[in-house]
């Protein structure tokens, strides 16, 4: 008998992913992970760690399997809460979730599975696997499009796919609380938690401010210059670096509307808590100075500095899960965060370096980002965006 290791996260999810396999004839484990908490920074009526395991051992004793707790949050520490610090501190946009699923549910979590015995771990996650033509584990999108978190794992590796089982993939949302439902099982009816991985939603200025200081500074707003949009138009698609360059802003270039709390703690695209008022148009954040401590904005999303065709890579983030392209140019769907339709483009490999160049201009493009792309449904790769 297989032997596998559930991430019991006390979510429905994970619950009704415990018993399919329990279902299926696997011998199977419970554990949950406690990683990084701090309630000064949680909203912690939105995940409080206590109640999620409580709910995880009701879940293991309901279903009659060992439930154990195991304690990550050193490592979740050093490599996703600092992480996050680093790169806000650079003035780039994270995305914690992608990581916490390469370096702690499928690195740490699964080493320890293993070291139970485990064949195979196990998660919650709406997306699904299978081997194609050449012996290689594929990453697919899930059954539910309004739940599909294939994106969320585009950093692991075949490696660690290859030890991963998804059960819930091929199911719809509303199946699996029914499913939940004629178990009687606790987390039948337990609202979908949100925010940080593992740590639910956050107060990000106050989560921020552990170890970035907050700084006043000012607010710069920025004309529409369809004159240095149409200069940006107009570089040959051939030019990707300059396509790929941040449009450069300084102070003299608008007018100060506001005041701002530190420029670190903001992103491209984002629209509340600039507290801009009388402009007669929504502004949004279309670049930051971190060095400087100045936040520019734009009115309007159709602003020139909040669309771009194109973005590079950086080489060392890097990760192809399957069927890896040697073509300098080949044809994807791409998505750069978390719900995102998939946007028509092309990966462009020239020089040493890896670009996308998309059909259509893209919102708030973000350094720090992961941009990842999928064809016919497979998620094949990914990588940070590094400008």
């Amino acid at each position: 008998m297989k032997r596998v290791v559930v991430g019991l996260s006390g979510g429905v999810d994970s619950s009704v992913a415990a018993y399919l396999l329990q279902k299926e004839g696997f011998e199977v484990i419970g554990m949950f992970m406690k990683n990084w908490h701090d309630e000064s920074v949680t909203i912690s009526d939105e995940c409080p760690w206590i109640d999620d395991s409580n709910d995880a051992l009701m879940v293991a004793e309901s279903l009659g399997i060992p439930f154990q707790v195991i304690d990550l949050s050193r490592e979740y520490k050093e490599r996703i809460v600092n992480y996050m610090f680093n790169e806000y501190k650079k003035g780039r946009t994270p995305n914690p979730d992608v990581l916490c699923n390469r370096e702690i549910k499928f690195d740490v979590f699964l080493r320890a599975a293993m070291d139970l015995g485990a064949d195979y771990v196990a998660t919650g996650h709406y997306c699904q696997k299978e081997m194609n033509e050449s012996q290689e584990w594929e990453l697919l999108a899930g059954k539910d499009p309004s739940k599909d978190q294939s994106y969320f794992l585009c950093q692991i590796t075949q490696e660690q796919l290859s030890k991963a089982l998804f059960p819930i993939g091929g199911l719809l949302k509303s199946e699996v609380r029914k499913i939940a439902s004629e178990m009687n099982l606790v987390t039948a009816d337990k609202k979908d938690s949100q925010g940080l991985c593992f740590v639910g939603k956050i107060k990000l200025p106050e989560f921020l401010q552990q170890k970035l200081e907050a700084k006043k500074g000012p607010v710069i707003e920025i004309p529409i210059d369809m004159n240095q949009y149409e200069k940006y138009r107009s570089i040959d698609h051939n030019e990707l670096d300059s396509l790929c360059r941040p449009f450069s802003y300084t102070k003299d270039d608008g007018e100060e509307v506001s005041q701002h709390s530190g420029a670190h703690f903001y992103t491209i695209g984002q629209r509340k808590g600039l507290h801009i008022g009388g402009r007669p148009l929504p502004s949004f954040v279309i670049a930051t100075d971190t060095i400087n401590n100045i936040v520019y904005s734009g009115q309007t999303d159709e602003h020139p500095g909040l669309n771009r065709i194109a973005l590079k890579i950086e080489e060392k983030t890097l990760n192809w899960i399957s069927q890896k392209s040697n073509n300098e140019t080949e044809q994807y769907e791409f998505r750069i965060r978390y719900r995102q339709p998939l946007q028509k483009g092309k990966l462009i490999q020239k020089n040493n370096a890896t670009y996308v160049l998309f059909d259509q201009k893209q919102k708030g493009i973000s350094a720090g980002q992961f941009v990842a792309w999928y064809k016919a449904g497979v998620l094949l790769g990914s990588g940070v965006i590094e400008s």
